[in-house]
């Protein structure tokens, strides 16, 4: 593995809506501390929500 994969953890994003589940993504647990918070499109719903962090 390189540096940077042991700087980065996996995280799953779920719709405040539906709570569905839908994205997987990485962030940098060093600089991002918070809870990430991202608009993207929920097939679900069929609309942009916000999409928040969860493990």
């Amino acid at each position: 593995m390189r540096g940077w994969q042991y700087m980065r953890e996996i995280i799953t994003l779920e719709c405040t809506e539906c709570k569905n589940r839908n994205y997987t993504t990485t962030k940098n647990k060093n600089n991002t501390r918070e809870r990430l918070e991202l608009k993207k499109y929920c097939k679900h719903c069929q609309k942009h929500t916000l999409h928040r962090e969860t493990k």
